[in-house]
């Protein structure tokens, strides 16, 4: 976990970065110059040809396309193990703490994190929300523990992990917590500190939860003692870039949340981000075979998955990030508007990139491969999403009208 007061001298990544030449390591040949890659087990050719087959279709579940990162080859002869605390190097010498660090500090200033702020780099949304919820107990351990009936799957399991109990509020039409239910259900519990998780895109209608609602339904219910986090997988790294701040992790907003690298940045590794605002309870053994503290849920961490988010943010400067967020609303917005002139029933959150239409005909199934839930399915328009694919879908609907 690293602690911002240990990172005051450190940069966080700057607006505009050069374009990086990736160079191979000392010592070594360059890429042009390796031995010709072997050929690939017919296995492998097997999913290869899979994968390329269903990437133009694959328009229902969250991943960004527009990053190549190619250019990121070389690091893949090594084994990258960011072990232990990012705050401190460890005895290993084949890691990359030092772009994690500088990843985490570009989304502690995303998300406005006060002095004092700890995070790392996770596997993903599910065990961002855990340290998230960690924290929490750690703070509150007679806490209960309150959802939405649209949260991530994988709240239940971490609840359960942890030996905490849950409500379960029910979602409105939309998928939003009901914050209404949330104060009557905290008021039974008015002894009791309350622990909320307060999605911030829900898996499959992208809706956002209203931190300061939440906020104030825990006022009405008398309830000072509180945790809110934010589960942003999906939608905090959009809403944030374009000027939505009410649930980052300024004051009146959460304090923690978690992030998806594999989503808005569509990393080949699954990979997230967790930070929290308050200084760790538990700053975690040292270890000396490591040469670092244990301060993950972890341990051993993709040092991969560093580089490939220090190389997708130092992408852009702040304009570039925001147009990236541009184009994928206005992809979604066209989406909803072709759906519509064909006639089939579709709806948007404001600012979503999700799309809801109902489920498609049963021969367009294989080959679109798009979610259903209670009667409705969905299409994401991630970055890279092109009007073409739009086209595409829109004309098959037609031809089985």
């Amino acid at each position: 976990m690293i602690n911002h007061v240990d990172q005051q001298a450190r940069r966080s990544c700057p607006p505009e970065v050069p374009e990086v030449a990736f160079r191979a390591p000392p010592g070594s040949e360059a890429v042009d110059h390796l031995p010709p890659t072997p050929t690939l087990h017919p296995g492998l050719v097997a999913i290869l040809d899979r994968l390329t087959v269903a990437a133009p279709t694959n328009i229902g579940f969250p991943a960004a396309v527009d990053i190549d990162y190619r250019p990121l080859a070389p690091f893949l002869r090594y084994m990258i193990n960011n072990v232990g605390s990012p705050a401190e190097d460890t005895t290993y010498p084949a890691h990359a703490k030092d772009l994690e660090r500088d990843v985490l500090a570009w989304f502690a200033t995303l998300f406005r994190a006060p002095a004092g702020w700890t995070g790392y780099m996770t596997s993903g949304g599910t065990e961002g929300t855990m340290s998230g919820l960690l924290h929490a107990r750690t703070a509150y351990p007679r806490a209960t523990i309150y959802a939405s009936s649209s949260c991530h799957y994988s709240v239940p399991k971490i609840c359960g992990l942890l030996g905490m109990p849950m409500v379960q509020i029910p979602a409105g039409p939309r998928g939003h917590l009901d914050c209404e239910i949330l104060r009557r259900e905290a008021a039974r519990r008015r002894g009791q500190p309350a622990i909320v998780v307060a999605t911030i895109g829900t898996t499959m209608t992208e809706a956002v939860d209203d931190v300061p609602r939440v906020h104030a339904a825990l006022n009405a219910a008398g309830i000072r003692q509180r945790w809110i986090h934010a589960d942003a997988a999906l939608a905090g790294i959009p809403l944030a870039l374009t000027g939505r701040h009410d649930f980052d992790l300024a004051p009146g907003g959460a304090d923690s949340l978690s992030i998806s690298g594999h989503k808005w940045w569509g990393t080949p590794i699954p990979c997230g981000v967790t930070l929290t605002r308050r200084p760790q309870h538990r700053p975690g053994q040292r270890v000396d075979y490591i040469g670092s503290r244990d301060t993950t849920i972890t341990g051993s961490r993709a040092g991969l998955a560093a580089l490939m988010l220090w190389h997708a943010i130092t992408r852009h400067d702040p304009a570039g990030h925001r147009l990236r967020v541009d184009r994928a609303r206005d992809a979604a917005n066209y989406a909803r508007r072709s759906l519509a002139v064909v006639g089939w029933e579709c709806w948007r959150n404001p600012d979503a990139l999700t799309v809801m239409l109902r489920p498609l005909p049963k021969p367009l199934r294989p080959r679109w491969p798009l979610p259903i839930e209670q009667g409705w399915s969905h299409l994401i328009c991630m970055p890279g999403t092109g009007r073409e694919q739009i086209d595409s879908l829109v004309k098959e609907l037609g031809g089985c009208g």
